[in-house]
This record gives C-alpha cells, sequence and structure tokens, in this order.
C-alpha cells in the first residue's frame, strides 16, 4: 500500500528505481562468470562390502570389503594434492566399530582399495546442461599423479586394486550403507 500522500504510482515508480540501482550494484555478469571454482583433486570414497572393475570383459581390478575410489586430477594438482588424499583416504573413520559407530579406517579393518582414474569427478555442470570437464589435467600428468597416488596408498599400508587409464571400464559394486564421501585436496567442501 502507498503511504500516506503517495499516489499508486509514484510507489510503483520508486520501487522500480530501487530496484534499477541494485540491479547497477550487483556484479556484472563478466565479472560472476570469473568467479569458477579453484580446481583441485577430487574423490568419491564409496564404503564398499565388494568392488570390481572390468575392461574389455576382463577383471582388472576386485576388492572385497573396503573402499572404492574416484579421483578425478585437476590441471594444477601437484604433490601436495596427492600427499592430502594419500593421507585422508587411509585414515578416513567410516566403517562401524563393535558399537555401531562410524569409528574405524579402512586400515582398521585390514580392508582394501580400488582406486578408478574418473576424470569426469572433475565436471562442472553449474551452468547449462552439458558438463564442462575444463578443470581435469590433460592425460599425461593426469596419469602421473593418479599412479602417485596409488603407490602412496600402498606406502600407508593398504592393498591397492586399480582400473586402466583412459579405457572405457565397468565398475561395480556393493555399496555397504550406503556411505559416499567427497574429497576435495583445496578442502573446497
Amino acid at each position: 500500500m502507498p503511504g500516506p500522500g503517495l499516489s499508486l504510482a509514484s510507489s510503483l515508480s520508486s520501487l522500480t528505481g530501487a530496484a534499477s540501482t541494485r540491479h547497477h550494484d550487483a556484479p556484472s555478469r563478466a565479472k560472476r562468470t570469473a568467479c569458477r571454482y579453484n580446481p583441485a583433486m577430487r574423490a568419491i570414497v564409496e564404503r564398499v562390502n565388494s568392488a570390481q572393475v572390468t575392461v574389455d570383459e576382463k577383471v582388472v581390478g576386485a576388492i572385497q570389503a573396503g573402499l572404492l575410489v574416484y579421483v578425478g586430477v585437476a590441471a594444477d594438482d601437484g604433490e601436495e594434492d596427492v600427499r592430502y588424499m594419500a593421507d585422508k583416504i587411509p585414515h578416513l573413520r567410516i566403517f562401524t566399530d563393535p558399537d555401531g559407530k562410524m569409528n574405524l579406517s579402512v586400515k582398521d579393518i585390514g580392508g582394501r582399495v580400488l582406486v578408478i582414474s574418473a576424470f569426469a569427478v572433475q565436471a562442472d555442470a553449474r551452468k547449462g546442461r552439458r558438463p564442462s570437464f575444463d578443470a581435469a589435467a590433460p592425460p599425461e600428468k593426469a596419469n602421473a599423479l593418479y599412479e602417485q597416488l596409488c603407490r602412496e596408498l600402498n606406502a600407508a599400508g593398504l592393498v591397492v586394486e586399480k582400473g586402466v587409464f583412459r579405457a572405457h571400464m565397468h565398475v561395480s559394486c556393493l555399496n555397504d550403507g550406503p556411505i559416499c564421501i567427497l574429497l576435495d585436496s583445496k578442502r573446497t567442501f
């Protein structure tokens, strides 16, 4: 309702003016799109009863109780990102203790890890309907850091099974929970 002494038209005009003032104060579209997320090594970690990966109908990696880890390497990732993941994954307390609480790590239960290189984990689907993979590392760099992560997980005392880098893979698992944890080496989520 217009205030005392104001017509409906003047009230609408003042609201329109206020709205357009706010519009000019808002960041421009170019500035908003320039504020992209900070690409980082990402992982989807699933607690599984079993998992396996096949390539050309041949099983190339399989585990029983443990973790299925999909890893996406970003273009600006380096050894620090690998170290973060190699420390975080073996120590995630997502397995249940005798009291039914998630207090145990994959190392605590003697579980194994199936690590799958998956550039699609780097997908950015915030704009439009077709994901962008621009943040993903080039294949040579991605493979080197993926292999380094697998070696470091193994050095941490885990039995590590792997997929085949750049192959078309079929991954199957029996997820336990389901428990799926997202990791980001830059800790943005």
